[in-house]
């Protein structure tokens, strides 16, 4: 992956507030026959053409990681405190709150903020401005963790290892209704939700909110970490490369060619509206996914093999990782992943058929309408700074052997190749159509289901190199 890698260089940047986005009427850009617009966004005004990146929600990044000079008196503060255990979704949001992607948030929901989420998708500042915030970021103790923590201001938070992690300050402590975070947040309370299962159900009946103060950066030795870009280092990368726009895609799927249409014609219509230098940012989710979802490693062997082949152009893509925890809540969750690109420095958001949906836990139907992911997102409080950039209907045309948008004159010609049939054709090594997706690509994915063939027989599969 080291060829991926070389698409970007970490550059430090400053936390500070970042300059008013200037943004041009685009009825002032010449030619005029640029003028170009979304009839699925009827609500929004009409898109602009920017000079800078887009501001930070709040005005800068909250970048929560405590300078190296003090590491080592934190850590010493820390073991004196009362601790708390962190799993590994908990340590994903310390991670994501870390390096701003919930700005302007300052550490896990107090009362107040956990209400707004679920209530308005939204948070009201203080200078009664209101910025998106569509899930809770929740940090939850038991009875015994909450009696050992009472009368103090402060307590520590450590790995499974018991290592120090990060201090939360100024607590408070309230009541976690299960019942009501799951309704409001999935719009139902049906067994067999991922992320409910995996961290809900047997979570405590309390929350702790608090001003975080991380240690160090968050790091998974994983041979991935050095595509965790944080917002910062994202917003750096942008400016050397001079992007004047920044459109962001998030997948936790294998990149096939009908993704890739997507993208390049999105970079095409963008320099059709003006701008000069737009930059994809390749962003796939690298927390928490279900079980039967390709992992992360594998997802990025297969991303570089796309970019090695020449599907997506190196100059113009930034490939980094999403270190939120997926949740699966369809029309809800997509906010926070399109808030979170505005951090990151997206003006742009590539949305889909059912983003962030699944099936239905216990019924033969997807969880969500299909097309109200798209449709929240142009109507979504706080979010009315980001362009929404909805999919057409991509599929593989016979005729001309290649993904093309679905054209209905010709409904005859076209094919569509669900995820159930991509997986069926590479756990049976079978080549899909030409032009579905490219070969290093699939080569890849028969390698992933093939170990789990392996592993199902009692054969230990190889490791996938990173």
């Amino acid at each position: 992956m080291a060829a991926m890698a070389s698409l970007f260089i970490k550059t430090p940047i400053q936390s500070n507030p970042y300059p008013k986005t200037h943004r041009i009427n685009f009825s002032t850009v010449s030619p005029p026959s640029y003028s170009y617009s979304y009839k699925q966004k009827p609500m929004r005004k009409a898109i602009h053409v920017s000079c800078g990146l887009i501001e930070p929600d709040g005005g800068k990044l909250v970048e929560l990681v405590v300078p190296e000079s003090q590491r080592d008196v934190k850590k010493r503060e820390a073991m004196s405190m009362p601790k708390i255990k962190l799993s590994r979704i908990d340590l994903e949001w310390v991670h994501v709150l870390s390096e701003g992607w919930a700005s302007p948030l300052t550490g896990f929901m107090r009362e107040s903020e956990f209400l707004q989420t679920l209530h308005f998708n939204s948070l009201r500042l203080g200078d009664g401005s209101i910025v998106n915030m569509s899930l809770p970021i929740v940090l939850d103790i038991d009875d015994s963790q909450k009696n050992r923590i009472s009368g103090s201001t402060s307590v520590a938070l450590i790995d499974s290892s018991d290592n120090p992690v990060a201090i939360l300050n100024n607590i408070e402590i309230y009541k976690h209704n299960k019942e009501e975070r799951i309704a409001r947040t999935w719009g139902t309370t049906a067994p067999g939700l991922p992320y409910v299962e995996e961290a809900i159900i047997g979570a405590g009946d309390w929350l702790i909110g608090g001003d975080l103060e991380v240690i160090q950066p968050i790091k998974y030795h994983d041979g991935l970490d050095r595509y965790r870009l944080s917002p910062s280092e994202l917003r750096a990368e942008f400016t050397k490369r001079n992007a004047d726009a920044v459109f962001a895609f998030q997948l936790r799927n294998p990149v096939h060619n009908g993704h890739a249409l997507l993208m390049t014609d999105t970079r095409r219509r963008l320099l059709e509206m003006g701008y000069k230098n737009p930059v994809l940012l390749l962003h796939p989710l690298g927390g928490f996914t279900k079980a039967d979802d390709v992992p992360l490693s594998w997802r990025m062997k297969q991303h570089e093999k796309v970019l090695e082949d020449g599907v997506l152009d190196p100059e113009n893509t930034v490939v980094s990782i999403f270190p939120s925890p997926m949740h699966y809540a369809g029309p809800t969750e997509v906010q926070w992943h399109a808030k979170a690109r505005i951090n990151a420095g997206a003006d742009f958001y590539i949305v889909g058929r059912d983003p962030a949906g699944m099936s239905h836990p216990t019924e033969k139907r997807d969880l969500y309408d299909a097309d109200h992911g798209k449709k929240v997102l142009s109507m979504a409080p706080g979010l009315e700074r980001l362009n929404i950039l909805p999919f057409k209907v991509a599929a593989y045309d016979k005729t001309k052997q290649k993904m093309e948008f679905f054209d209905p004159s010709r409904a005859q010609d076209f094919l569509f190749i669900s995820g159930t049939k991509m997986r069926t054709l590479a756990k049976n090594k079978e080549n899909p159509p030409d032009g579905f997706m490219c070969p290093g690509g699939w080569k890849v994915l028969v390698e992933y289901y093939d170990s789990l063939a392996a592993s199902d027989s009692g054969r230990v599969p190889e490791p996938i190199p990173v």
